[in-house]
């Protein structure tokens, strides 16, 4: 008892002090003293205030995630993993992503450890809950914000075709749709639209939110704005055929989903009867149920005969799961 006192307290004080490095901002006193230092900076007429004004905004733009270099470290593909969270829309940085999937990591094994579960059993799960959840919710949002592009999308490429027909210049049309269109598409369009300003090329613009969206919709706006500057044409008549074709794969994708859609709900209520029923026979009788959370030390990992089965019967449901998941997945 005494051991796992100590290997819980361990525990709660690493998490407490990964939640203070994660959310522990910046002084605002020397946050106010920064801005007033670089405003000064900037309305001096010394070429030295100048200079370090320079400097300090050189090292205010430095990436962050210092304070957790040594999680940061750990990522076998940071490239990867930073793409997948500038797909999302937000503003997370590795050292955030990975201090949240340690904080899961600390809080669900010390939960099993405390419910009497061996803390090889705890530290394997929450292991894969503090490396599984994240990436499942990472990915949650990815999709769920480019199913918000894409129903969008087809509106824009309207909007940049009434604007083209009117005579003005795409650069513009492109600006226009960038105030015009909420949500994901007037986001994208407005960092197209600034990096064209600071320099790049419309190519290089269009084609690095391409790599970041990863859409097959906005790669097909790429390569026929591509096409349209190298063989010339009607640009205005390919985008609308273009919109046209998108609003027509979308509507084929909903009577896909129409049409799987009673597998699905036959998976879901098969996948979820199982809980279902083990719910309802702990409330009526838990004392039956008991022997499903009473570690064993003399079976597998310390695992009781019950314990093997169930996690050998989700084991098998999991690929249940993935296979009828397949079979309702239909490429367009």
């Amino acid at each position: 008892m005494d051991g796992n006192f100590i290997l819980i307290t361990v525990l709660m004080a690493t998490l407490v002090g990964l939640v203070v490095i994660a959310f522990a901002g910046p002084s605002p006193e020397k946050a106010r003293k920064r801005r007033i230092a670089l405003i000064r900076g900037r309305h001096s007429d010394s070429a030295e205030a100048l200079l370090e004004a320079r400097m300090r905004k050189a090292i205010s733009n430095r990436s962050a995630g210092v304070e957790a270099k040594m999680l940061v470290s750990l990522i076998p593909n940071p490239e990867n993993l930073t793409k997948r969270l500038r797909m999302t829309g937000k503003k997370w940085t590795l050292s955030q992503y990975m201090t949240a999937s340690a904080v899961l990591f600390l809080l669900i094994t010390a939960f099993l450890a405390l419910r009497g579960f061996p803390f090889l059993f705890a530290m394997m799960v929450g292991l894969a809950a503090g490396l599984g959840l994240p990436h499942w919710w990472v990915s949650r949002l990815i999709k769920g914000r480019i199913n918000r592009f894409n129903a969008k999308f087809p509106d824009a490429l309207e909007l940049l075709t009434r604007g083209l027909r009117s005579g003005l210049p795409i650069a513009e049309t492109l600006g226009i749709v960038s105030s015009e269109i909420p949500g994901p598409v007037g986001e994208e369009f407005k960092l197209i639209t600034e990096r064209i300003k600071i320099g790049r090329t419309m190519e290089q613009a269009l084609q690095e939110t391409a790599d970041r969206l990863g859409t097959p919709e906005f790669q097909f706006f790429v390569i026929t704005l591509a096409i349209q500057r190298e063989t010339g044409g009607n640009l205005a008549e390919t985008l609308q055929n273009l919109a046209t074709v998108l609003r027509q794969r979308a509507q084929m994708k909903l009577k896909i989903r129409a049409m799987s859609s009673e597998s699905k709900a036959s998976a879901y209520i098969i996948g979820a009867l199982p809980f279902l029923v083990f719910g309802m026979i702990c409330y009526i009788n838990f004392n039956y149920m008991s022997p499903f959370f009473t570690p064993d030390p003399a079976g597998i990992f310390g695992l009781s005969l019950m314990q093997v089965i169930g996690i050998g019967g989700m084991c098998w449901m999991a690929i249940g799961a993935f296979i009828m998941a397949q079979m309702v997945n239909f490429e367009i």
